[in-house]
This record gives C-alpha cells, structure tokens and sequence, in this order.
C-alpha cells in the first residue's frame, strides 16, 4: 500500500493539517517563538513545552503570561498539558483553549522524576484508569481534539504502553497518540522501536485516531525512515530540531543544501530578539545561553570561543562576540 508523502495534509479530530511533520514539545524550549520559528520553515504544527495543569488552574502568572502565550502567526498550535488531578485537567484545558490551542495535548511520556513523582508524564503508565480519566477530562474542559504523547513502557520490555494508547482512544476518544518507542527507563538512549509503532497503527485500525511516530528523529532521514517503518500518520520531531530549524524545509520542501553561515547567523539573531521580546533583555540574556551552542557548532566555533558566549550577561555581548568572529558583519549589529 502505497504510503501518502510526508507533505500531504491529514486531520487530527476536526483540524486539518498542511503536512506530516510536526514539532514535538520540548521541555524548557518550546516557546512560542520556537514553534513560530519551526512553522516559519514547513511544520505543519508544533507543539507547546509542557505546561501545568494547575498552574493554569490556579492562574499562575507566569504560566499565564509566558507559557501560555500563542502567536497569532503560529496556528495550528497544541499546548501540552501535565499532571494528576481530572478536574484541575478539566480547567486547565478549558484555559488552554480560551487562549488559543486548536489542540490539547497532555504528556503521559515523561521520565523525569520530578514530573512522576508527582504522578504525572510517564508516572501515569502505571495507572490507566486515571490516565483514561485525565484524558476525558480535557475532552471535556476543551472541547478540542485532545492527543497524547506518552512512551512504550516504563522499563526495557514493558509495552503497556501499546495498551494504554489504546484505551485512551477507545475509552476517551483521543484523536491522537504521539508515541515514544522507548521505555521511560531509558530516556533518550537506545534504538527506538518503531516495529512497536507499527503495532499501535495496526490495532488503531479502523478508528479515526492519528499515530504520529517520535524518538530518534535527528535528522531528516532518519524521520523518513521512521515514517515508512512505523506506518505512523506523521512525524514528530524533537532534538532533531534543535538549532536545526532548517530540518523541517528538508522534510517538506525538498531541502537539500544545508543552511549557510549568513542563515545561521540570522536565524541565531531573531531567536535572540525574540527571546528578548518574551522575557526581557535581561532574562534573555541567560535565557538563550542554551541555544548557542546548537546554532556555533553549525557555524564551526568550539572551544574557548563557543564558552565565551556562556559567560556574556546580556546580548549585546553576544552579538559584540559574534561581530568579533568576522565572518558575517554585515549582519551583526
């Protein structure tokens, strides 16, 4: 059966899609700039960094003001949601999607223990039944189509996962599962197993819900790869993406030269200003010192030069040090 192209749109629930390539949510990254800036290059969608569920409910301000904030450019967009409570995941949906989310989207994948201590993100592997309710809750609170992201396991060999999502689609009518063919045990090490995906699409068969393929996408062959193995209905790419926003025209436009020094440079610079448009200058000052090493590896500054840029305490240094380098003046200033 011949597989429809990455560039074909396809529909999540009632909102359709340009293309099979998506942004996955990254935690502490995805900003609203960092989906505007993956959209700006041929995502179909991008998905916010995980937000909490009762930081909105309880009105937190700076969940309200900065993690929920949606660009008007970026649309289609999904804000990801966590945590344990069904009705603070009622209300916080219901918040998500007054602001602006076409989507909901709640973590069910995470590994990190401060998020399944509190029995969110991965935790909810080893309770369905809650998972079931969580889920129905922000169906209900959103009255959006609602996806999952969520892994195979908690363990190596555990695949309750191919179980859960299952459930969430028969039992609280998810009209999509981001899946994570790796245990959360592991986090980002090991081969995924996208065979485990192509499991999920063949018992999801019949059904209208979406199988979007993520884990170990980190460059556009291998998402490619990925794609035709899986049989998923997209693809999810997350590290991949990272400084890489040029990863997303490869997949959808047919890209095939890598970007030059001046494109990087630019890109690095409007990913500066708009930090500074989100958190300030100050903030942004050390805020983005974890997006210079992508875009200097690319641009072949290591060493000595590439840590001087984690120790400016403003962007003005940073762009003093990027005139410095001389390549591109003409584009620093």
């Amino acid at each position: 059966m011949t597989r429809p192209p990455l560039t074909a749109p396809f529909s999540i629930g009632d909102l359709w899609i340009a293309n099979r390539v998506l942004l996955a949510p990254l935690a502490g990254i995805g900003t609203w700039f960092v989906r505007l800036q993956a959209r700006r290059h041929g995502a179909g969608l991008a998905v916010s960094e995980m937000v909490s569920s009762f930081g909105l409910h309880h009105r937190n301000e700076r969940t309200l003001a900065e993690l929920l904030r949606i660009h008007p450019e970026e649309h289609p967009v999904s804000i990801q949601l966590f945590g344990h409570d069904p009705a603070v995941m009622r209300s916080a949906a219901a918040i998500a999607a007054d602001a602006g989310a076409d989507l909901i989207d709640i973590n069910m994948g995470c590994p990190v223990r401060k998020v399944c201590k509190s029995g969110a993100g991965a935790a909810l592997l080893r309770s369905p039944d809650l998972a079931i309710r969580l889920a129905t809750a922000a169906v209900e609170g959103s009255h959006r189509p609602v996806t999952v992201k969520l892994r195979s396991g908690l363990e190596p060999g555990d695949t309750s996962g191919l179980d859960l999502a299952v459930r969430l689609v028969e039992g609280a009518g998810v009209a999509a599962v981001a899946f994570h063919p790796r245990s959360a045990a592991v986090h980002h090490t090991g081969e995924p197993d996208y065979g485990l995906v192509r499991q999920l699409t063949e018992r999801l068969q019949g059904s209208d819900a979406r199988v979007i393929v993520s884990g170990g996408l980190a460059t556009a062959n291998a998402a490619r790869a990925a794609y035709e193995e899986s049989g998923a209905d997209a693809v999810m790419i997350a590290r991949g993406a990272l400084g890489n926003p040029w990863i997303f025209e490869e997949l959808t436009e047919g890209r095939s030269r890598p970007p030059s020094d001046e494109q990087i440079v630019e890109e690095l610079l409007w990913t500066m200003e708009r930090a500074s448009e989100h958190l300030g200058p100050e903030r942004a000052a050390r805020y983005v010192r974890k997006f210079y090493p992508w875009y200097l590896e690319r641009l072949g500054v290591r060493g000595p030069d590439a840590h001087a840029f984690q120790r400016t305490t403003s962007l003005d240094q940073a762009r003093d040090l990027l005139a410095a380098h001389g390549r591109l003046p003409t584009l620093v200033t």
